[in-house]
């Protein structure tokens, strides 16, 4: 990943709805979430909604599909695998592995 790529991301992740939009749809998974079901379970209006999903989309972020009526918005993870790669990359004086993540589950 590009710098600005990662710049773009983080900058796009740096605003509070915008988080919660995303970890929304990396909690939904591949199947993703209609635009108005995202508006309801976040409280965002529809105009300030489209805004904040188009600011992830061009950040790459997320991505989106037509299903009849409704736009599906899901996590772009190829995205966002390479984002934490990259934010890894060079972590803990070269030694990666005190980088893995602590599983909470």
């Amino acid at each position: 990943m590009k710098i600005g790529l990662a710049v773009g991301a983080l900058a796009a992740l740096a605003q509070e709805s915008r988080l919660s939009i995303f970890r929304l749809l990396v909690q939904a998974g591949q199947e993703g979430v209609a635009a108005g079901v995202l508006g309801e379970k976040l409280g965002i209006p529809p105009a300030t909604l489209s805004f904040h999903l188009k600011t992830l989309t061009h950040a790459r972020l997320i991505k989106s599909r037509t299903e009849g009526r409704f736009v599906i918005y899901s996590a772009n993870f190829t995205e966002m695998d390479k984002l934490i790669a990259y934010l890894t990359e060079h972590c803990c004086a070269g030694d990666a592995t005190q980088c893995a993540p602590i599983n909470k589950c």
